[in-house]
């Protein structure tokens, strides 16, 4: 008879375990179905189509970035500067879109007004630039994580307000004489219904999923994350794997601040802001642990439309937007306690 419930109690704690494990590997999925279900019982123009597909062009500003800050934490870094470097990439966008004078040219100078592709291959340059110098800083002279983005973040803001006397760049749609139309395709075309900006962020999540699985730098990267001497002492190129997520975290922000100044027809110097808090949100959200070596591009997606779902639900139903800001942080909060109970707490490295 003890046998028995001896037996009996192991498969109960074992399925107890078993299921406790599915809850926490599966939070984002959850949640999300959770936050799903409760807006639609509350307000009902929240469960449609055509409200989905608002809400996911919202979230795709917040899953790029999030995707290039899943790069960095998996190398078991973090980067503080994508929201600055998302509002930097759209004021240079805006400046191009506006026209470059070049002057010593004729008596007044000449305006060049390159075309959309040399706009978009130009500013995401300035990404990758901005994520080359981090990807240095910290590699080469083991400047912090921390330390190194976060005096980006404030570099590439200001350079943002400089550029711009702290005024926005608007209309930049273009001019056909001027053959530089078609920057608000990002923002404004659908194919198939499903705005651009969202599907550029599904391919660029689909490429960065394939990246980490079969490829031999996501193995690179994910053992530097979880164990930079030993992955050393295998062989791994550790510090070109390091600045290599660096630039794509920076090409990533670029890429958030093109879809997003076209999306409004137009660009800030103070676009973004805090908006590198939200893509670690989104991240830790997903489960990816801040120690790196551990998170997935699907964990990352549905961290960030937890977050752009549930933003969005409160303002539907009328929630004050200071609420808004109390509930996203307990959303964070709570996010990282299930990833400590998930993973046992920090880890040494």
């Amino acid at each position: 008879m003890s046998a028995l419930t001896t037996n009996g109690s192991a498969a109960k704690n074992s399925g107890g375990f078993s299921l406790i494990k599915i809850l926490l590997e599966g939070r984002a999925f959850f949640a999300l179905i959770a936050i799903i279900v409760t807006f639609s019982s509350l307000s009902p123009n929240y469960a449609s189509l055509g409200n989905f597909l608002i809400m996911s062009n919202h979230v795709a500003i917040f899953g790029l970035l999030a995707i290039g800050m899943l790069l960095v934490i998996l190398n078991g870094g973090i980067d503080l500067s994508v929201g600055s470097v998302l509002g930097l990439s759209g004021v240079f966008a805006g400046w191009l879109m506006q026209g470059v004078e070049l002057g010593g040219l004729g008596a007044n100078g000449v305006i060049l007004y390159p075309p959309v592709w040399a706009v978009v291959v130009l500013t995401l340059c300035v990404g990758a630039t901005v994520g080359l110098v981090n990807g240095v800083l910290v590699a080469f002279f083991k400047v912090p994580a921390f330390v190194a983005t976060l005096g980006s973040l404030y570099v590439a803001r200001g350079i943002g307000l400089l550029m711009t006397n702290g005024l926005t760049y608007n209309n930049l749609s273009g001019d056909a004489s001027f053959g530089n139309t078609g920057f608000d395709w990002l923002g404004f075309n659908r194919l198939a219904n499903v705005p651009i900006g969202v599907i550029i962020f599904a391919v660029l999540a689909v490429a960065t999923a394939v990246m980490l699985t079969r490829s031999a730098f996501g193995r690179w990267l994910y053992a530097s994350g979880g164990n930079e001497r030993a992955a050393q002492l295998s062989g791994v190129p550790v510090k070109r794997v390091q600045i290599i997520v660096y630039v794509l975290s920076g090409v990533c922000a670029s890429i958030a601040g093109l879809v997003l100044s076209s999306q409004l027809t137009s660009a800030g110097p103070t676009a973004g802001t805090t908006y590198e808090l939200t893509a670690i949100a989104a991240v830790v959200i997903g489960g990816a642990a801040l120690t790196g070596g551990r998170g997935t591009v699907l964990g990352t997606v549905l961290g960030a439309f937890v977050i752009g779902f549930l933003s969005d639900g409160l303002v539907i139903i009328g929630v004050s937007a200071y609420w808004q800001t109390v509930f996203t942080g307990a959303v964070i909060v709570l996010a990282v306690l299930l990833n400590s109970i998930q993973y046992g707490g920090p880890r040494k490295r």
